[in-house]
This record gives C-alpha cells, sequence and structure tokens, in this order.
C-alpha cells in the first residue's frame, strides 16, 4: 500500500508500549509514528503529527482513558482503539468507552506460547486495520508478508452434507458481529420484547469482556442476556453471546435448541468465529434459524450465511448506510447469502416479522 496505518501508541507501562510498537510493527501495513506515557504527552505527540488510529489505555494516572477519548471524539475524532488489561473494572470502562465513540478493544499483550503470542499479533493488526477503515481513506491493502493461513470453519464442524431436521414452531436467530457490532447490538437488542425468540449471538471481543458487555446488555434490555455456558438452552426471552477466545455452536436435541462451547484454533482469523455459528445453525436449525449479519472487518460469517441460506434459512445484512464497517456483511451479499439488506433500525422489526 502506498500508505501505511500511522498509530500513536498511549500507554503508562514502558512495557505494553515496547510489546504493542514490535508487534504492530512487524505488520509492513501499519507504523508506529509515536509513544506516549500519558494523554499529556499524546498531545504533544498530535501537534507534530495526526495519528491514523490511536491505541489508548483504559487506566492511565494524570488522565484516564475515557477523559482523553471524550477530549479527542470532541475536538478531533480520530478511530480509538482501547488497550485494556483484563480485569473486571478495566473491561467495565473499556466498554463504557464504546459507547463514547472507541472503536475496538484489544486486550493487553502478554507474553505466552509461540502460538497465543502469534494469536495476538494476528488480532491486534486485524483490530488497528479495522479501526482504520472505519472512516473513509484510502487503503490499498497488498499483502507484503506472510501471514498464518486463514482458516474455514471446517477445521472445527464439516460442511452440512444433508438438510436440519425438519422445521419445529420455535425459530431460533444467529447473530454476527465485528467492528462496532457492539452498539449496532444494544441497539437491535433493545428494540426486543421480552419474550423475543432465542438468540445467539457471536461478537469478535477479547476474552473476559464478553462477561461484561453481556451484563451490561441485560441491565438495558427487555430480553435475559448472558454469556453462553456449555449445554445452555436457547429459548424465548434469552440471548447468549459467545465468550471471548471460545467457539460458540448451536445444537438440537429433539425440539430443544442449545449451545456448544468450544475451543480450537483461530477460523477466519478469529475466535469466537461467526462462520463457526452459522454452520453450526445451518446443520441443526436449517430452516428453523434467521440469520443476521452486522457491521464488521473482514469476511467472517460470509461462508456460514451462504451456508444457512442454502439450508432454507432467512438471512438479514446490515446495510452499508448504518455499519461502521461494511465489510463483513458486504462478503455475504457478494456470496449470494443474503436475502434482504436493511437498516440496522429495521433489524429487530424484520427478524421478529419472520419469526412469527
Amino acid at each position: 500500500m502506498t500508505t501505511r496505518i500511522k498509530v500513536l501508541i498511549v500507554d503508562d507501562s514502558a512495557l505494553v508500549r515496547q510489546a504493542l510498537t514490535e508487534i504492530l510493527s512487524s505488520d509492513p501495513h501499519i507504523e508506529v509514528t509515536a509513544a506516549a506515557s500519558d494523554p499529556f504527552v499524546a498531545a504533544e505527540r498530535m501537534k507534530e503529527g495526526v495519528p491514523d488510529v490511536i491505541t489508548l489505555d483504559v487506566e492511565m494516572p494524570r488522565m484516564d482513558g475515557l477523559t482523553f477519548l471524550q477530549k479527542i471524539m470532541t475536538q478531533h475524532p480520530i478511530p480509538v482503539v482501547m488497550c485494556s488489561s483484563l480485569t473486571d473494572s478495566g473491561s467495565e470502562t473499556a466498554l463504557k468507552a464504546l459507547e463514547y465513540g472507541a472503536v475496538e478493544i484489544i486486550a493487553k499483550p502478554k507474553m505466552g506460547t509461540k502460538q497465543f503470542i502469534e494469536e495476538s499479533r494476528v488480532r491486534i493488526c486485524d483490530t488497528i486495520k479495522a479501526a482504520a477503515m472505519s472512516r473513509p481513506r484510502p487503503l490499498a491493502m497488498r499483502a507484503t508478508h506472510t501471514v498464518p493461513p486463514k482458516l474455514s470453519a471446517d477445521v472445527i464442524m464439516e460442511k452440512p452434507t444433508t438438510r436440519a431436521m425438519i422445521q419445529t414452531t420455535e425459530k431460533v436467530v444467529v447473530v454476527g458481529a465485528s467492528t462496532g457490532g457492539t452498539e449496532a447490538l444494544k441497539t437491535f437488542l433493545e428494540m426486543l420484547p421480552e419474550n423475543a425468540p432465542g438468540i445467539v449471538i457471536v461478537q469478535h471481543m477479547p476474552e473476559h469482556f464478553t462477561a461484561a458487555f453481556a451484563k451490561r446488555l441485560n441491565g438495558i434490555c427487555r430480553v435475559t442476556v448472558k454469556e453462553a455456558a456449555d449445554n445452555d438452552s436457547v429459548v424465548r426471552g434469552r440471548v447468549l453471546i459467545a465468550p471471548g477466545n471460545h467457539h460458540l455452536l448451536l445444537k438440537r436435541s429433539g425440539a430443544r435448541y442449545y449451545v456448544e462451547i468450544k475451543e480450537g484454533p483461530l477460523v477466519s482469523r478469529h475466535r469466537p468465529s461467526v462462520d463457526v455459528l452459522f454452520r453450526s445453525a445451518a446443520r441443526y436449525a436449517g430452516k428453523n434459524a434467521v440469520g443476521v449479519i452486522m457491521t464488521g472487518m473482514g469476511d467472517d460469517g460470509a461462508h456460514g450465511m451462504k451456508e444457512l441460506f442454502d439450508a432454507g434459512a432467512m438471512t438479514l445484512a446490515q446495510d452499508e448506510a448504518t455499519c461502521v464497517v461494511y465489510g463483513m456483511p458486504n462478503e455475504a451479499v457478494k456470496r449470494g447469502g443474503v436475502h434482504r439488506t436493511l437498516s440496522l433500525q429495521n433489524i429487530a422489526t424484520e427478524v421478529l416479522k419472520l419469526c412469527g
């Protein structure tokens, strides 16, 4: 690409600044232009050059991340990615930051196995690219370096070869989202009545943040929202959200739908993966399912959406005008897996209509 994504790192930990710099600098599409120990130093660095993306620590001594985020969004809006430690307070603050305009959350990098470090690098670099794409700017992504192979849902579940069981009276809704999805899901779920059909969601989010996200939604929605646990039943009035760093599958026993939590490699560069959820819904729900794909970068969910479509499910995609990043829905449309494209504000109404 002709212009690399310029990133400013803001974190009071020198070790985190160094780790993020090394991770981001390993991608030829990204350039770390400056690193700052707190928002005051960051403001000085921004006078020298405005970055394309800022990574922002949640908790800092002289000024916290939320306060600085609000200043950025009111004075000079720039895509911001919150970088948080895996703590309850950090998770809550990071989720609050998404409401204030942050694009995404990443967990602070830490040491681990070679596979863990490589997966962290993939996730962090992809998040920065997604943030850069969340506003109009030329971004010709020419791959010039070796990246890990992008695995399909085949590594978790074989592609369906037969139709799902016969249709029942109960519908099940499966939803996939990524960049911008936290606020999109909030809008969608707030519009649902307390007896809405059972819903299963994959939102790309780090481990431990999904529990706080589900808790926050449960406090404002009429439906019950929880982080999914293995063998949870999918029933009316309940929304299950995939736990971060685990795949989520829809299963069926007789007339009962339930979920399975599963480990495994990244699928379509994600864990949890929308493709995995959608494939399982195509196999075990078929025409009983309604699939929804929302805002997000990349193509996770596009293959699974086509499998849902082919299995007789009704499929909906969020439109470009209301997406933060029109990547995943666009790819699903291109593959011929979408029956209808709707604005975010109309998806809930359409889902309820399709579910009777």
